[in-house]
């Protein structure tokens, strides 16, 4: 898939397409809804289907101090993106011009010189510009006025009530992978590169692949069961512990997963760990003998957890 810049005209092949326009961290099942419905219209029209999205996300440019809240980085979006059919990820640099600029000029300037779109698909409570200045009324009377197309796509409900990044945030920060996976579709995952740490898990006899948890959302701190999928494909079993190592000094955060039965050396290289069930809480032991009987015991549980995947 194309990435393309947002600060550049897009030329042919990709001018006169189907944009679909969001943030779109996470990729939950609502978000799911409005590219397909922009890849609908594309592939009806015979013309590419591309999705914007803005990176940093607007609230890291208006609040620079506010904690890590990612559900997806970059790399994983335009992945997602692929699958579900569009030919090209757009991002939108959220810088100060792109704060400053008003509503009607982000549809004229913007999406209609600068990207040439020929029709714009948004959720329901998509909003833009300067102070938050234009939303889908907005889009649709434009629209009528300069004869592009757009479309509002409706929230999505699951069995509770609307699909929404917050409500993935909750869960996750509640240790409710199940909920968070309902909503995404997918596990949370964090995809990082695995560094060389403190060594403490191979004198323990569970040798784990440390990762920073850069700005991805913090779930509850704890122990996890996860998978972890390797650069060349592979799929491991394997349990984590997410936190700052409390039985450790000094303390320091990391996501720690541990794969089972598995020797390979994986510094440096960028794996993939997804969230599939919370096991406990992060604790302190009193020593390595009772740290290990209690990891022991968590591999165990992870096994079962992790039998149907």
């Amino acid at each position: 898939m194309i990435r393309l810049d947002g600060h550049q005209r897009i030329e042919d092949p990709l001018r006169g397409g189907v944009i679909a326009l969001g943030n779109f961290d996470g990729f939950h099942g609502g978000h799911q809804a409005v590219v397909g419905r922009a890849v609908h219209h594309a592939k009806d029209e015979g013309i590419p289907a591309i999705v914007a999205t803005f990176d940093p996300h607007p609230v890291r440019f208006f609040k620079p101090d506010a904690a890590p809240f990612r559900l997806t980085t970059l790399d994983q979006r335009q992945e997602l993106f692929a699958a579900a059919g569009a030919d090209a990820m757009l991002v939108l640099p959220f810088d100060a011009a792109l704060a400053s600029t008003t509503a009607e000029d982000f549809i004229t300037g913007l999406l209609l010189d600068r990207y040439g779109a020929a029709g714009i698909v948004t959720g329901a409570d998509f909003v833009f510009g300067k102070g938050r200045g234009g939303n889908v009324v907005t889009l649709a009377d434009h629209a009528r006025r300069l004869g592009f197309f757009t479309e509002m796509v409706a929230p999505v409900d699951d069995a509770d009530e609307v699909i929404s990044s917050s409500r993935i945030r909750e869960a996750l920060q509640a240790g409710d992978c199940a909920t968070a996976a309902r909503l995404l579709t997918r596990p949370f995952t964090v995809r990082g590169t695995v560094q060389h740490g403190d060594k403490n898990g191979r004198l323990l006899g569970f040798p784990t692949a440390n990762i920073d948890m850069g700005h991805y959302l913090r779930p509850r701190y704890g122990i996890y069961a996860v998978t972890g999928r390797l650069p060349d494909g592979r799929v491991l079993k394997g349990a984590a512990n997410l936190g700052i190592r409390p039985s450790f000094d000094p303390p320091r955060e990391l996501l720690e997963p541990h794969f089972f039965d598995f020797a390979e050396d994986l510094y440096g290289q960028e794996i993939d760990v997804a969230f599939h069930a919370f096991i406990r809480p992060e604790a302190k032991f009193d020593g390595m003998d009772a740290l290990m009987v209690q990891i022991a015991a968590d591999c165990d549980e992870a096994k079962g957890l992790l039998e149907d995947i």
